[in-house]
């Protein structure tokens, strides 16, 4: 007969082992978490990539429009144009003594005025530099004035009056003089060339305008004709 076996070695030898089907389920409780962590990892950095692509999408669209406002205001509101010169009007004051070559002396007193405008068609001012008016009389200065230096305002008309004193010592020398005094006319020109700037911020062009106006100088009527000007604009 085998020996009696203790009540505590019974247990022992009688206690069942966990069910199997309990162990398979914290396995895929395991297995689940484990997942559920990788998704949340991946949809961060998708959300990251996301957020990355919006920012340099808006970047990008904010750069382009930028551009194209600057491109059309550099076409339109700050594109530099040109400036307009034009002699109102023109007269001589002393012609009575240029009757003939016999009486003209040194000691003469010919002056002659004249009304200039430069209009600024620009959105900024045109400040331009000291400049020279030149009276011409066969292809001598014979009278030459300075222009102070001065600023033409945004879409504005800038006025300024010119008056010379006619140089009489240049003027009886010339061979002609004799002829155009028989005749009763001088064919005369004034030329002007003024240069200045057009400031528009990061865009400066230098401007440079030269008039150069060709008349007749009627000495019986005391009087200016055919005033021809021809004037250009460089940029």
């Amino acid at each position: 007969m085998s020996p009696p076996q203790s009540p505590n070695s019974s247990r022992d030898q009688v206690r069942p082992l966990a069910p199997s089907s309990h162990r398979i389920h914290i396995e895929n409780e395991e297995g689940v978490n484990y997942t559920s962590t990788s998704s949340i990892e991946l949809s961060k950095k998708q959300r990251r990539r996301k957020r990355c692509i919006k920012c340099c999408g808006c970047c990008g669209i904010t750069t382009i429009i930028i551009g194209i406002v600057i491109l059309i205001l550099a076409l339109t509101v700050f594109k530099v144009k040109d400036p307009t010169i034009r002699m109102n009007s023109i007269r001589f004051e002393g012609l009575s003594s240029l009757t003939s070559s016999s009486n003209l002396q040194t000691n003469m007193n010919i002056t002659v005025s004249a009304d200039i405008s430069i209009k600024n068609p620009n959105a900024v001012s045109f400040k331009f530099k000291p400049a020279t008016a030149s009276l011409i009389y066969s292809d001598r200065i014979i009278a030459e004035a300075m222009l102070p230096r001065g600023s033409a305002r945004a879409r504005r008309t800038f006025s300024m009056n010119v008056n010379v004193t006619v140089m009489v010592e240049k003027l009886i020398v010339i061979p002609r003089l004799t002829i155009d005094l028989i005749a009763g006319e001088l064919p005369v020109s004034m030329s002007t060339n003024i240069n200045g700037k057009v400031n528009l911020g990061v865009i400066k062009k230098s401007v440079d305008i030269r008039m150069n106006c060709n008349m007749v100088v009627d000495l019986q009527r005391q009087d200016v004709k055919d005033i021809d000007c021809e004037r250009k604009v460089s940029l």
